[in-house]
């Protein structure tokens, strides 16, 4: 079974522009997001798939300086994107890994993994209320074939898997039960706005710039930190 890992990436972003260049530890949040991923057993690749614009330039320039695979594809269309990303590697799954989630969880996902390997099936959907920032996607080429073909609206286009969540009977599916210590909804450990950046700034100051350390110790030390997930508990989510 080949699985790939493809980033979605971008420079742009309305509420905190450049954020995935943004100093993190002792690297850039992209590091995070590319060395995190790496840790998800049997991937064959990590690729960055970014946009041809000139303002995503520095996306590619980090990956050819880091030695990480790089994409570049529509801007707008961003399942065009990763449609046109995962068919130059021809994989039998992908995972959906965004770059503005320097803590995602890849031990879950390593979970996950298994589960697909003992029961193939189009996509995994997680059952249980996580932090924000935690969870990746993993669904099978061929579902991400039938999205690029028939999925023509533009909130399709946009968000890659959207599809998938709106029109489940059209795929096969199974659910994977999330580890109830990291269901803890109320916890926010995504990048969007300047709050989210210093919550995740002072995460990885406590963990030493540790690029690994598990998911599970960053909630843990939320929790007995209370005034830490304050910080960015009043940024709301933007709708599709």
């Amino acid at each position: 079974m080949k699985v790939i890992v493809i980033i979605q990436a971008r420079m742009g972003s309305t509420r905190l522009p450049g954020k995935i260049m943004l100093p993190l530890g002792s690297t850039v949040v992209l590091d995070y997001v590319v060395s995190r991923s790496k840790q998800i057993g049997g991937v064959t690749d990590v690729i960055i798939a970014t946009s041809t614009s000139d303002k995503d330039t520095p996306i590619w320039e980090w990956c050819k300086k880091n030695q990480v695979s790089c994409f570049r594809g529509s801007e707008e269309d961003v399942l065009s994107r990763f449609y046109d990303c995962a068919t130059a590697y021809q994989p039998d799954y992908f995972i959906r890994v965004t770059s503005d989630c320097p803590f995602l969880d890849y031990q879950m996902m390593n979970q996950i993994m298994k589960q697909v390997e003992e029961q193939p099936v189009d996509f995994v959907f997680v059952n249980g209320a996580l932090p924000r920032g935690l969870e990746a996607e993993i669904a099978s080429f061929s579902a991400l074939e039938t999205m690029n073909r028939v999925a023509r609206e533009a909130k399709y286009r946009e968000h890659v898997t959207y599809y998938a969540y709106e029109h489940k009977h059209q795929f096969q599916t199974t659910s994977f039960q999330a580890p109830i210590s990291l269901c803890h909804p109320e916890i926010r450990i995504t990048l969007d706005t300047e709050d989210d950046y210093l919550l995740c700034h002072a995460v990885a100051q406590h963990f030493n710039g540790d690029l690994l350390v598990p998911s599970q110790s960053i909630v843990d030390y939320l929790l007995e930190h209370p005034e830490l997930a304050q910080i960015n508990s009043h940024v709301k989510q933007k709708d599709i």
